[in-house]
Formats: structure tokens, sequence, C-alpha cells
């Protein structure tokens, strides 16, 4: 089973930068996507950014041009780097990551979340 443990979120001022980390940890995986998913009060939970192994990057029309996904498959870790925030931006975000076990299991992984409120 891998696991996957965020963080990095708080309270920041409208305009202001966060950067959340997740690293996942477990034994004999591979993993292929990670990405960052985010749920707002009321609202269904809604992707922000994904990138694959290989470093292709797919954002969310909202957040293009002011967060930026990166990786480390080193560290099994990856980041999101939140700039220009919008009191919008106020969320729960979930790390996700998908891959395969050593003994070609699949696996769907989600993080507990981690709390980012945009507010002055």
């Amino acid at each position: 089973q891998v696991q996957l443990v965020e963080s990095g979120g708080g309270l920041v001022q409208p305009g202001g930068s966060l950067r959340l980390s997740c690293a996942a940890s477990g034994n004999g995986f591979r993993i292929n996507a990670m990405g960052w998913y985010r749920q707002a009060p009321g609202k269904q939970r809604e992707l922000v950014a994904i990138i694959t192994s290989g470093g292709t990057t797919n954002y969310a029309d909202s957040v293009k041009g002011r967060f930026t996904v990166s990786r480390d498959n080193a560290k099994n870790t990856v980041y999101l780097q939140m700039n220009s925030l919008k009191p919008e931006d106020t969320a729960v975000y979930f790390c996700n990551a998908d891959g395969t076990t050593t003994t070609l299991n699949r696996f769907d992984s989600w993080g507990q979340g981690t709390q980012v409120t945009v507010s002055s």
C-alpha cells in the first residue's frame, strides 16, 4: 500500500504564495502520475494540476500561470507552488498518486488533505 503525506498548507493573504509538498511511501511501487486536487466547502473535488512520470503537466484553467506542479521522482515527492493566491483558491488540497506495485497491482492513493486559506 502506498501512503501519501501532504504538508505546507496554511493561511495566506491574497496575492501571497504557498508551497505544498506530498511524499509517497511504501514498499515496492512505481508511480505514474501525481497530482493535486482541491475541494472547497459545498463544492465537488476538482483537479488543480497533474504531472506524469515523464514530466508532462496539466492545469485547471483557473490556476494556469499562477500555480506550478513539479516532482522529484527519486524522492517520490510532488510539489505545488502557488503564487498570486486568491480567496477563491481557499480549499482543502489533496494529493493523489497512481501507479503499480511490484506485484503488478494498480493503486490510486490519496493524502489526508491540507487546508489552504486565502484571506486578509
